[in-house]
């Protein structure tokens, strides 16, 4: 099947997409974790127990508990980094995209990342709290001193990473399936760096939430990303049309398999059979009543004078044919002379 072709019958039945308005579970499900993500803050910035529980699993150091499993949780922790998983993700949502013939999945991956990097960077930036190592007071709640760890940013991309494939998902069945990967693998993530020491317990809380409200939200912009992926399958278009050449057209079934041309119409072959005998001089033709009519040939045009013999001299016409010999007469019969 030819691209052009594909790409009409993609047009006439797009693929399955996620929904495109914010449904009612949606707005029960942002409106909570909403409510959880500013709890956390405001327990934090009141030195409420969460920020004494920060400090009891910092003392705690659970690196220098289980030493063992050190090693693979190095590793572990890069399912949350920014630059592979995002790299990741995006070859597996870009082979989807060359086999679907639509930037859609592509176009929500970048929409999901670019406002998880407003919405967490700005809160990074905003609130400036100090990880576990670079701790100055025991008990405080580190804010305002530079820092930039809170909300956990591996936790809340690991969150938005992979719970894009969940949100991609063309059935109920595998967007359920991919979602509680996707949350498994956040908690692991967000686990690890609380062992790591690199994060407080409510950096890990609040990075969820932060990536689950980017999930939660994406449906507000489906608008702009159909807009989006409508000008840019234009503009290909412009440039396919522009610079690559047209194809050549299909050759005849016959002439690609060695097959026999199509035999035509009765009535066209009569039609077709005249034509050549038309065409051909002394050929015979039909007449009006459907029988064949031979026209008469042209007599030869005798020249006046007579041929000339290879040896210059003329002779009459028709010497070159044989003489016609007269029939023998019968010999004599001879009658008996007796002798006396």
């Amino acid at each position: 099947m030819r691209t052009d072709d594909k790409l009409d019958q993609m047009e006439e039945h797009p693929p399955d997409r996620p929904p495109s308005r914010m449904t009612r579970t949606r707005w029960w499900l942002f409106g909570g974790t909403l409510a959880v993500y500013v709890a956390i803050v405001a327990g934090v910035l009141a030195t409420s127990w969460l920020v004494t529980f920060d400090w009891q699993a910092m003392l705690f150091r659970p690196y220098k508990q289980w030493p063992e499993i050190h090693a693979f949780l190095d590793y572990f922790v890069v399912l949350g980094q920014r630059g592979p998983t995002a790299v990741a993700v995006a070859a597996w949502l870009g082979w989807r995209c060359w086999r679907t013939k639509n930037l859609h999945p592509l176009l929500v991956l970048g929409t999901s990342l670019l406002l998880l990097n407003i919405t967490a960077g700005a809160a990074k930036l905003g609130m400036g709290r100090l990880g576990p190592h670079y701790a100055t007071t025991i008990g405080a709640n580190e804010m305002w001193l530079g820092g930039d760890i809170f909300p956990s940013g591996h936790t809340a991309n690991a969150v938005v990473t992979w719970g894009v494939l969940a949100y991609l998902a063309t059935t109920p069945l595998r967007r359920r399936a991919l979602s509680v990967i996707a949350a498994l693998g956040a908690l692991g993530v967000g686990m690890t760096t609380v062992y790591l020491g690199t994060h407080w317990v409510s950096d890990v809380l609040l990075g969820w939430a932060a990536g689950l409200l980017v999930l939660l939200a994406l449906p507000w912009f489906e608008p702009g990303v159909e807009w989006a992926e409508s000008r840019l399958t234009a503009l290909w278009r412009q440039l396919r049309t522009r610079w690559l050449p047209a194809p050549a057209p299909l050759a005849p079934a016959h002439a690609r398999g060695g097959l026999s041309a199509p035999r035509p119409a009765p009535e066209e072959e009569v039609l077709v059979r005249d034509a050549m005998g038309a065409a051909r001089p002394g050929a015979a033709t039909r007449a009006a009543d459907g029988r064949p009519h031979h026209p008469p040939r042209p007599h030869a045009v005798r020249s006046e004078r007579t041929p000339i013999t290879p040896t210059g001299s003329r002779r009459p016409p028709h010497a070159d044919r044989a003489p016609r010999t007269a029939p023998l007469a019968p010999a004599p019969v001879r009658g008996r002379t007796g002798g006396s």
